[in-house]
């Protein structure tokens, strides 16, 4: 079952030693931007890629910080937060497509679908309860940004800090679409967000297909929103 796999293990001791970074980094992946609005607003297709992210990642803290619910870890505030503004600044379907892997061209669409579907969720229920954890004196440093003129894909390197540790590096891997760039990947403390779940996937999928992987994940997912016995 998916929780028994070497993905969600590997990840937890970062999430242990640095709560409040890993549910940044994963809330700035996710776009949990500016929540609770009614509506989100479109990205300007013109700005460079580490300006998207220098103004995603302000206005993720500003929100955390003055929105109490989210801050305290709601489920379904985080769940509004994504379903209203997910779209305008990541592409999920192509994260969870490559870290689905070759699985992913054997799937049909509605598989496609429930992939997207299930693996969303169980990452908004692996870190959205860590939204807490993040202090007033978080903030993001961009660091220096090059690319080709006519890149398409390209790494945004930034640092992260609560004020009290030393800097964590965080890098955003971004596309160029006919919306503008989007996020697709993250690296944190040198693991890449992909890569990590792709291992996992590869091994459940070689023992039972596409429906392997999604039966994994929705089982990992019933788990996780199963309150704990006393």
């Amino acid at each position: 079952m998916l929780d028994s796999r070497p993905a969600p293990q590997a990840l937890a001791p970062i999430r242990h030693r640095l709560a409040w970074l890993a549910c940044w980094a994963t809330a700035l992946a996710l776009a949990f931007f500016a929540a609770g609005q009614a509506r989100a607003q479109a990205p300007d297709p013109q700005d460079p890629p580490n300006v998207i992210i220098q103004k995603a990642a302000n206005n993720v803290l500003d929100r955390i910080r003055k929105d109490q619910e989210l801050k305290s870890g709601s489920p379904e505030k985080i769940n509004q937060a994504i379903d209203e503004l997910i779209l305008p600044y990541v592409d999920f379907e192509k994260t969870t497509r490559l870290a689905v892997g070759r699985y992913w061209r054997q799937a049909t669409p509605e598989q496609r679908s429930s992939l997207v579907k299930e693996f969303r969720n169980m990452l908004v229920r692996t870190y959205g309860g860590s939204v807490s954890a993040i202090t007033p004196q978080a903030r993001v440093d961009m660091r220096p940004f090059r690319a080709e003129p006519n890149a398409t894909d390209v790494v945004v390197r930034t640092t992260v800090t609560d004020g009290q540790r030393d800097p964590i590096p965080v890098d955003y891997r971004l596309e160029k679409s006919a919306q503008g760039w989007k996020i697709y990947d993250l690296n944190v403390m040198g693991v890449w967000f992909i890569q990590n779940y792709r291992d996992q996937f590869a091994s459940i999928g070689s023992q039972g297909g596409v429906d392997a992987i999604i039966k994994a994940l929705q089982t990992n997912n019933q788990k996780m929103s199963t309150p704990p016995t006393r």
